[in-house]
């Protein structure tokens, strides 16, 4: 049970420090759980929340979700903290503040192929409240909400919202299209126009398709590679 407050067809379960959110969620996804589920874990450090979906469309356009996640998240954000706080998402799945790294979002499916419908579908986020090193000169591309400027945003109300905007952006991915999503979080993208580094390819990144797939322009040709390719793998 959980004593937050969470929208309609949302549900909250916390689980112990012992826990990862994100690999609990993906467990009772696969036990057949009702979607809406979040699965959290609040710590002073350290938050972290996964949510399950049951998605109706294949792979290729349910994985709009984890951009939806994400741009939930700043939206959420970015009404709790002073208006100079700048949060920005990496296609890869990394969450800057203020230009560094501060956390990132995570997606796993109950299969990999584009064109299958899951059976379920697992995305979240997680989040370093406060500084990892005592000396944040040895790691200056991370950094933590709380040294950001944004000490007075609870970790629950922070995870209440980021549940009210991504419910509000999955009703507008449903009744609209993909279309105000992509360009809600084209806003957000970071190092877009910028060479980019993707597992083997290195190019500039031009954008995404209508798919979020990234466009990975090097000297030879462009590369589309599909979000799907975010997704984890059990172990």
């Amino acid at each position: 049970m959980s004593d937050l407050s969470f929208p309609p067809l949302m549900s909250g379960h916390a689980v112990s420090a012992s826990e990862d959110p994100f690999d609990t969620a993906c467990v009772k996804a696969t036990m057949g759980c009702d979607a809406g589920l979040i699965v959290y874990r609040l710590e002073a450090d350290h938050m972290a929340a996964a949510l399950v979906f049951a998605p109706e469309v294949p792979l290729a356009q349910a994985m709009a979700m984890l951009p939806t996640c994400g741009v939930g998240f700043q939206n959420a954000l970015g009404a709790l903290a002073p208006p100079e706080v700048a949060v920005h998402l990496e296609w890869g799945g990394a969450i800057r503040v203020n230009g560094a790294r501060c956390g990132r979002l995570r997606a796993m499916a109950s299969t990999l192929d584009p064109e299958q419908t899951p059976d379920w579908l697992v995305a979240g986020f997680e989040l370093d409240l406060l500084p990892q090193d005592d000396d944040p000169g040895i790691t200056p591309d991370r950094t933590a909400l709380y040294a950001e400027g944004c000490a007075d945003v609870p970790a629950p109300l922070l995870l209440e919202a980021w549940a009210r905007h991504t419910f509000n952006w999955i009703a507008r991915w449903e009744s609209e299209g993909a279309k105000p999503l992509h360009a809600e979080w084209r806003g957000l993208v970071h190092a877009l126009g910028e060479e980019t580094q993707q597992g083997s390819l290195c190019g500039t990144f031009l954008g995404t398709d209508d798919q979020f797939g990234m466009l990975l322009r090097d000297p030879d040709t462009t590369h589309l590679i599909p979000l799907s390719a975010r997704l984890e793998t059990s172990s």
